[in-house]
Formats: structure tokens, C-alpha cells, sequence
């Protein structure tokens, strides 16, 4: 079975410099649930990897956080898609953990829990944080002009010399066509 990695604010979900802090604040961006059912129905594992230092800045709870994640949930499955699992960090950038991007802990994490190589598996984002922390573990980023995927490719500079691509969506379809997801 494929394994499909999503990055959460800017690639699923509506991202904001102010935090997604509840779930009323949580607004999918269009087709991204749609293009998560469809790769879930060809039988690909999708799983999300999130930094959410709000938790760490004391912005919103993890109960709260859990309430965001129900609500990403019951849409994408509303559409007939499945997340398999959601990983995160809740620490500050200033703590300097292993599991927040772009170090790569959370996805050595997501590889040593689901007991697969993450060589070659595609990470969607939309930091050049997440192609660092993707390109450690062998992965294959995928960038998206969705959230900042604007501001990673203007900053870029050798960091990330692929294509970029509109969502998550022609991501996916792009996935489809080269017979990745077939």
C-alpha cells in the first residue's frame, strides 16, 4: 500500500499567522478534501504531519486541538476520503525538539510507527521547513502554492528545484497521472 504525507495548515486547511486555534477557525481549502478521498479510494495511507506550536505558545489546548483534528476528519470523510493517522509537534521553534520540521523526528516517527521507508514517499507542503525535514528522511517533497507555498518558492533558492504545484489537489492528480497512485 502507498503512503501519502500531508503537511495540515496551508496544504489541507486555510493557514493564518494567527494560529488556527479552534475549530471554527478551521476551513479546508477547496478540493483538498476531495483530493484526500480520492487517493484514500485508490488505497493510499494518507497521514497528516503538523507542526502546532500553539499548543507550546499556550494558544488552544490539546482537547482543543483534538476538536480541530475531529473536524478535518468528518469532512474529509464526509467526501468519502480517510486520514490514517495525524502527527505533531507541539513544541516552540526555540526548544529546539527532533520532531518539529524541519528536523526529521515527526517523519522517522510516522516511518518507524507504520513500519515503512519513507524513501521516495511523497510529502505535500508548503515550508521549505517541511522539504528539509522530507529530503532527511529520502522522501520526495512535493510543494504547493497554497498557504505560504507562495513565500517557500520566492525563497527557495536551491532548496527546492521541482515544480510547484497550484494545491493539493494537482498534486494528486499529478500523482495519478505518472501511475503513482494507479
Amino acid at each position: 500500500m502507498r503512503l501519502l504525507i500531508l503537511d495540515r495548515d496551508g496544504v489541507i486547511n486555510q493557514d493564518s499567522d494567527d494560529f488556527i486555534k479552534s475549530p471554527e477557525e478551521w476551513h479546508a481549502i477547496p478540493g483538498s478534501l476531495e483530493a484526500i478521498a480520492r487517493a484514500s479510494r485508490a488505497g493510499c495511507r494518507v497521514v497528516v504531519a503538523s507542526n502546532q506550536s500553539g499548543i507550546g505558545r499556550g494558544l488552544f489546548s490539546m482537547d482543543t486541538l483534538n476538536q480541530i483534528h475531529q473536524k478535518m476528519l468528518r469532512e474529509v470523510a464526509a467526501v468519502g476520503g480517510t486520514i490514517e493517522a495525524i502527527f505533531f509537534c507541539p513544541h516552540l521553534p526555540e526548544d529546539n525538539c527532533h520532531c518539529r520540521k524541519p528536523s526529521p523526528g515527526m517523519y522517522e516517527e510516522i516511518g518507524r510507527r507504520l513500519r515503512t521507508s519513507l524513501e521516495n514517499v511523497p510529502i505535500v507542503v508548503d515550508r521549505l521547513s517541511d522539504i528539509k525535514a522530507a529530503r532527511a528522511v529520502g522522501a520526495k517533497p512535493y510543494l504547493v502554492l497554497t498557504g505560504r507555498g507562495q513565500n517557500a518558492l520566492k525563497e527557495a533558492d536551491g532548496i527546492y528545484t521541482g515544480p510547484a504545484y497550484a494545491d493539493l489537489n494537482a498534486v494528486v492528480e499529478k500523482l495519478f497521472t505518472t501511475g503513482w497512485l494507479d
